[in-house]
C-alpha cells in the first residue's frame, strides 16, 4: 500500500545528536540572515540537548510518584497538590484496558497486575504535551511499567522508538508498517497507545504522556546521580569519557551522558541502557536520601514531573500511589524488548524486532511472569546492534 505525501516519515525528525534535521525557515516566512540564522542554530543545538535527559528525568519523577509511593506522606501529598497539577485526557479512548481495583476494599486473593504505558514525546513548544488530535511530535520514549500482582515488583519493559512495525489507521495515516514512534505525530497519543497495543496485546491499566521541562530541576533535587557502566562512553560533543566503572554525575554531566548514541555500544540500544542506568542511579538516590519520607524533599523533587505530566482521564495518581506503596526500588527491573538488526526500510533506517522473543516478552508480561522471563532472557551488560 503506497502512502501519500502527508503520510510519508517526517523529515523533519531527526536523530536528537545530530545537526541539520529542522528546515531553517516556515513557509512563507523571510531567510534568516547570518546572525539569527547563527543564533537560532544555537538554540536549537541547545534543544537537542535537553531533549533525551529532560524526557528521561521526567520518567524517573513518573517513577517516584508511581513506584516510590512514599507512604501517608506521598499519598497526602499527591491528595491534595498534585492531582490538580496534572493535565488529562482521553488516551486509551479504543484501547482495552484493565482497571485497578478500588483502593480500600477488602480482598485476599491475588491482584490482577498493572500495566502502564509511558510516552516521552519530543514536544518542545509548550509546557503541556499536545492533544489527543494534534500532530507532530514523535513519542521518543516508549515504556511499559508493569507492576506484579503482589505489588512488589516492577518491570520496565522499553520499546525501541525506531522498532519498524505495524501502526494502525488514525490521524492522517492510513494504516501499515512505520516505525513505532510515527503512531504520535500521525494520529497523537491514542494512535501511539493503539499502535503499542496492536504490538504487545497487553491491556493497560494506565497512560502517562511526558514533556521535557525540569531536568536541572530534578537532578538538582536529587543532589546528582551515581552511576555505574560495565562499558566506555565517549561524548560526541565534548571531550568527555565515561570510562567502564561507577561515576558520580552532576545535572549537566548526567544530561550529557544520557543522550550518547554514537560514542554508546551499541547505538540507540546503548543509549536505552544509559536511560535505565540513570533511572537506577535516581531511584536509588531518591530511597538513600529518604525524600518519600521527607514532605520538602519529596515535594521539591515531584512538583516538576506533576507539572510535565498528562495522564489517561481514568488514571488517578493517588489511587495508583495506595497501590504501589510496597514496591521496593531495589525490585525494579529493565528490559529491552529484543531485536534482530536493523535495516533500510520505507522509513529510513529502522530496527528489526525479532517477532518471537519480543513476543516472549510480551507474554510474560500478561501473564506476570516478567521474573521467569528475566531468569531465561537474562540481559546483556552491553548493547549491541
Amino acid at each position: 500500500m503506497s502512502r501519500s505525501e502527508t503520510d510519508r516519515p517526517d523529515p523533519t525528525v531527526g536523530n536528537d545528536d545530530e545537526p541539520g534535521t529542522t528546515p531553517a525557515t516556515e513557509p512563507g516566512t523571510r531567510p534568516a540572515t547570518a546572525d539569527q540564522a547563527d543564533g537560532a542554530a544555537v538554540v536549537q543545538k541547545r534543544r537537542r540537548r535537553l531533549r533525551w535527559y529532560s524526557k528521561l528525568a521526567i520518567v524517573v519523577g513518573v517513577l517516584v510518584v508511581v513506584l516510590g509511593g512514599g507512604g501517608a506522606i506521598a499519598l497526602k501529598l499527591m491528595s491534595n497538590h498534585y492531582e490538580g497539577m496534572v493535565d488529562r485526557q482521553d488516551i486509551l479512548n479504543g484501547v482495552p484496558t484493565e482497571v485497578p481495583e478500588v483502593s480500600g476494599e477488602k480482598n485476599t486473593a491475588a491482584k490482577a497486575p498493572l500495566n502502564f504505558l509511558v510516552l516521552g514525546t519530543d514536544d518542545q513548544t509548550d509546557k503541556r504535551v499536545a492533544g489527543l488530535d494534534d500532530r507532530g511530535s514523535r513519542s521518543d520514549t516508549i515504556m511499559i511499567v508493569h507492576v506484579s500482582g503482589d505489588r512488589k515488583r516492577a518491570f520496565i519493559a522499553s520499546i525501541p522508538r525506531d522498532s519498524y512495525v505495524n501502526v494502525p489507521a488514525g490521524g492522517v495515516w492510513g494504516g501499515g508498517k512505520n516505525k513505532i514512534n510515527s503512531a504520535m505525530s500521525f494520529g497523537g497519543a491514542n494512535l501511539a497507545a493503539k499502535a503499542v497495543y496492536d504490538l504487545t496485546h497487553i491491556p493497560l491499566s494506565g497512560a502517562m504522556i511526558l514533556n521535557l521541562n525540569g531536568v536541572q530541576a530534578m537532578v538538582r533535587a536529587v543532589g546528582g546521580v551515581r552511576v555505574c557502566i560495565p562499558y566506555t562512553v565517549h561524548s560526541a560533543f565534548s571531550p568527555k569519557v565515561w570510562e567502564k566503572g561507577c561515576h558520580d554525575l552532576n545535572p549537566a554531566d548526567a544530561e550529557e551522558f544520557v543522550r550518547q548514541r554514537k560514542g554508546t555500544p551499541g547505538g540507540d540500544l546503548g543509549r536505552i541502557k544509559n536511560q535505565q542506568h540513570v533511572i537506577q542511579g535516581l531511584l536509588q538516590k531518591v530511597k538513600q536520601g529518604g525524600m518519600l519520607t521527607d514532605p520538602g524533599k519529596l515535594d521539591n523533587l515531584i512538583s516538576t514531573a506533576a507539572k510535565s505530566l498528562t495522564v489517561d482521564k481514568n488514571t488517578r495518581l493517588t489511587d495508583l500511589a495506595l497501590e504501589l506503596k510496597s514496591v521496593d526500588t531495589d525490585h525494579i527491573t529493565f528490559a529491552t524488548a529484543p531485536i534482530r538488526g536493523t535495516a533500510q526500510t520505507d522509513a529510513g533506517s529502522s530496527v528489526l524486532l525479532d517477532t518471537k522473543g519480543a513476543e516472549e516478552m510480551f507474554a510474560a508480561i500478561r501473564a506476570d511472569r516478567t521474573d521467569e522471563w528475566l531468569a531465561a532472557h537474562p540481559q546483556p551488560e552491553v548493547a549491541s546492534l
